[in-house]
């Protein structure tokens, strides 16, 4: 059975926004190397259209490692997006799906292969509220935004989470890794 890991980025006062975080070759190379060991990404419509901008890295790439690399793992790799406003998505590998299906995703968690990466704030507290994610691996950057989207904007209820280890880059930004107590009991 894959795991369903929930994995974004925030500023230390909790915000979700791809604008406000600077990331370094280092911190590229972390998450082009997550992405050669994650089967599907998971995205809303928002992150997604943030995400299309690493095509014309592909098109065009920047001759710095990491972010070539990191742009290449992310056009290789399957995507699902859920929106009800986009008409239609061309990127390779990517499906359009309008409503979050628990049945529909308990069944990709069942099928053989590499984990599942949940990678934008909406999907990530929608599948929290359904009890979905296996683990959380959250990048906390030194970076206070003062304002933004919250990352665990609208949980319906507490969880309790264990740490199961951390990794600090050179930048001062920390990944924290949990897994949900309750995932124990399944």
């Amino acid at each position: 059975m894959r795991k369903i890991i929930a994995a974004t980025n925030m500023t230390l006062d909790g915000f979700c926004d791809h604008t406000a975080v600077t990331a370094d070759e280092e911190t590229h190379q972390h998450y082009a190397d997550l992405l050669m060991d994650a089967g599907v990404i998971l995205y809303g419509r928002i992150t997604y259209q943030l995400m299309e901008y690493w095509r014309t890295i592909v098109e065009n790439p920047t001759g710095i490692k990491a972010e070539d690399e990191f742009a290449l793992n992310m056009d290789k790799i399957s995507k699902i997006v859920f929106s009800r406003t986009l008409e239609s998505v061309d990127w390779n590998g990517t499906e359009l799906k309008r409503d979050i299906n628990k049945e529909e995703i308990l069944q990709l968690r069942q099928q053989t292969g590499k984990d599942i990466f949940v990678g934008s704030p909406g999907l990530i507290a929608a599948f929290t509220n359904l009890g979905l994610i296996d683990e959380y691996q959250i990048a906390v950057h030194p970076i206070i935004a003062g304002s933004g989207l919250p990352l665990f904007k609208n949980i319906q209820e507490k969880l309790d989470l264990k740490l199961l280890k951390t990794k600090t880059f050179t930048c001062g930004a920390i990944i924290l890794y949990y897994e949900p107590v309750r995932s124990q009991q399944r």
